[in-house]
């Protein structure tokens, strides 16, 4: 099959899973991405639907602004709305990562702003490829190696993936063929890091035979595996796990009697749920932090808390991790919550406000638990604290629950 008619199938697919009337493409400047572009243009124009494009500016490159003003040309020629999204915070530790996960959260709050349906990123075949290549230096096991989700929810968003299956060059010849041009990053060049790295030696791979499309195949395999081991965990969760307040509480009995490989895909779940992360820790760093909290220790990973409490495994929000989230009343807080309440104010974590809530221990809830919930607040003045006790006329609270979690599992 062609690009438009791959394109146009995994469309079709995901409207039948829901509505996509409104969306959004995550649209960089590179080959795959501006491919994306014209493809979803000439859909949109013939399905009737509204399409908006984002392009992240993460400052990391001089050039990086540039960019997103030529991408901005491009969709105003085509009739596409535009927006540039900058990530404002200094990188710490693993750059590449970071961007990635910042990339994910300022689509999701442009998405949720603008009230799409769904969010398209341009992955390819070759992504697939290379991204299976490097999992499997790491070790990664069932989940890392299955191929990436094709739609799929994750920080309160709607996530597609229509070019999965097409190779990047097939896409170039998408825009050679449309007399539409692209940019070249020159990061995509830089061997210092490890997809460049991979990427360069996929030539090699293949004169043993494991070339894109045998890698590809292996990861689909892998996909069918994870299907099933997902319906385990999803079964233990159902019978041993519970959400209070936004907390995934395990009972230790039940959890210590399963399986390896189910225990460490409940928790590894529970973890993703409590932080909204796209992606899960590390393995190696999961089984550590596992033993230590069996044995006893409190342990922190992926901004979230970890401890064995009166029988209860706890994964808790890392209170630190919640420092920089803020939304207005009615905006979605930390990836999971809802608080509703004056326009002028701000929903910030509770935190050592939890001094000025009379009552919060009426709630029967620890004051740790209860210190990484949302409040309302004007200025420096706590005006509402709705899961602490503190009430106000106006102000309600959404909670992240159960069925939120098993959602969560079942989407990752």
């Amino acid at each position: 099959m062609t690009p438009t008619q791959i394109f146009e199938n995994a469309l079709d697919r995901a409207r039948q899973r829901g509505p996509v009337s409104r969306l959004g493409l995550a649209v960089s400047g590179g080959s795959d991405s501006m491919a994306m572009l014209v493809l979803a243009t000439a859909w949109a124009k013939a399905q009737g639907v509204t399409l908006h494009a984002a392009t992240v500016d993460h400052g990391l490159r001089p050039e990086a602004a540039q960019e997103a003003a030529w991408v901005k040309e491009r969709c105003t020629v085509l009739g596409v709305r535009h927006g540039t999204l900058t990530w404002t915070q200094a990188p710490i530790g693993n750059v590449q990562n970071g961007a990635r996960t910042a990339r994910y959260q300022l689509l999701a709050s442009w998405a949720r702003k603008l009230n799409l349906d769904a969010v398209a990123v341009a992955h390819t075949s070759d992504d697939q490829a290379e991204t299976f290549v490097m999992r499997l230096a790491r070790g990664s096991g069932v989940d890392g190696l299955s191929a990436m989700r094709t739609d799929w929810d994750a920080l309160g968003t709607r996530w597609l993936r229509p070019l999965l299956t097409v190779g990047r060059d097939d896409l170039r010849g998408v825009l050679e063929a449309n007399g539409q041009g692209w940019i070249d990053d020159p990061s995509n060049d830089d061997t210092r890091f490890e997809r460049v790295r991979v990427r360069k030696a996929m030539a090699g791979l293949a004169e043993l035979g494991l070339d894109r499309d045998r890698l590809v195949n292996t990861a689909g395999r892998m996909s069918d595996a994870r299907a099933a081991l997902t319906q385990a965990a999803l079964a233990a969760a159902d019978t041993c796990a519970d959400v209070a307040l936004g907390e995934v509480v395990i009972d230790h009995a039940s959890y210590a009697a399963l399986p390896t490989e189910t225990r460490h895909r409940l928790l590894s779940a529970a973890i993703r749920f409590v932080a909204s992360a796209v992606y899960r820790p590390r393995y190696d760093a999961l089984k550590e932090a596992e033993a230590q909290v069996l044995d006893g220790q409190r342990r922190t990973l992926s901004g979230c808390t970890l401890e064995l409490k009166t029988g209860q495994l706890i994964v808790g929000r890392e209170l630190n991790a919640l420092r920089d989230a803020v939304v207005s009343p009615g905006g979605i807080w930390d990836g999971r919550w809802c608080v509703t309440g004056p326009e002028t104010a701000q929903v910030r974590v509770l935190g050592q406000a939890i001094s000025d809530c009379a009552d919060w221990r009426d709630v029967g809830q620890s004051r740790t638990r209860l210190m990484t919930t949302p409040a309302v607040f004007q200025g420096d003045r706590l005006l509402a604290a709705p899961a602490a006790g503190f009430a106000r006329e106006g102000v309600q609270i959404y909670a992240p629950g159960k069925a939120d979690f098993r959602k969560a599992i079942l989407s990752h």
